[in-house]
C-alpha cells in the first residue's frame, strides 16, 4: 500500500499482516480525497478513527492537513501508525491514541474539519458512532465525516443532524460523506 498523493506520494506504508485488518485500497483512498478536494473547503485538522495502518490520516497529512489525531485500540496498529508517520516524515503533525474509538470520542474535545471512520466491515455499530459524533464537540458546522463501510450494513441518510451528502460504491466498499445540516 502506497500514499497516493501529496508530499509523501509513493511512500510504501507498512500494514498489519493477516486478515485482522482490511486496509483501504489505493483506489478507494484516491476516491475519498477526490471527493474531499471537490466538496470541502478546509481539512486542516483531521481525526482518523479505526486508523489501522494510518493510511487515511497519512494521506490527509501528505496532501494538505496540518494535524491528524489517530485512534486505534490495537497496540500493534498504534506501532505501525507511528512507524508509517516516521517513514513519511509526518510524525510531528500527529498524535496517536491507543484507545477504543468509543473512549476517544468521549474525551477528545477538538473540533475536526474531517473525520475518517473506517471500522471493520463486520462491525454493525457504525450508526451508533455517527449519532455519538453528531452530538459531540468533535463535529462542527463545517465538519465532514467520511465513512467506509460494506453494503451489508447500509447507513441511514440522517443521524441526529448529520446528513448524507454523497455516496460512492467501489466493489464491496461504500464511501458515505456526511455533514452537519444547516
Amino acid at each position: 500500500m502506497r500514499v497516493t498523493g501529496g508530499k509523501a506520494k509513493g511512500t510504501q506504508l507498512k500494514t498489519l499482516s493477516g486478515r485482522s485488518i482490511r486496509p483501504t485500497t489505493n483506489v478507494v483512498r484516491g476516491a475519498i480525497f477526490s471527493l474531499l478536494e471537490n466538496t470541502t473547503n478546509s481539512w486542516c485538522r483531521a481525526l482518523d478513527l479505526y486508523a489501522g495502518s494510518g493510511a487515511l490520516g497519512i494521506e490527509a497529512l501528505s496532501r494538505k492537513a496540518e494535524w491528524v489525531d489517530f485512534v486505534d485500540h490495537r497496540e500493534k496498529c498504534c506501532g505501525i501508525i507511528k512507524y508509517n508517520l516516521g517513514k513519511t516524515g509526518l510524525l510531528h503533525k500527529a498524535h496517536i491514541y491507543c484507545r477504543s474509538v468509543t473512549k476517544a470520542v468521549s474525551f477528545l474535545h477538538n473540533n475536526y474539519d474531517v473525520v475518517f471512520v473506517d471500522p471493520p466491515y463486520s462491525d454493525p455499530s457504525t450508526g451508533n458512532l455517527l449519532i455519538n459524533l453528531a452530538n459531540s464537540k468533535l463535529v462542527g458546522e463545517n465538519s465532514t465525516i467520511i465513512v467506509c463501510h460494506a453494503n451489508r450494513f447500509p447507513l441511514n441518510p440522517n443521524y441526529d443532524g448529520l446528513h448524507l451528502v454523497k455516496q460512492r460504491r467501489y466493489g464491496d466498499t461504500f464511501i458515505s460523506m456526511y455533514q452537519k445540516e444547516d
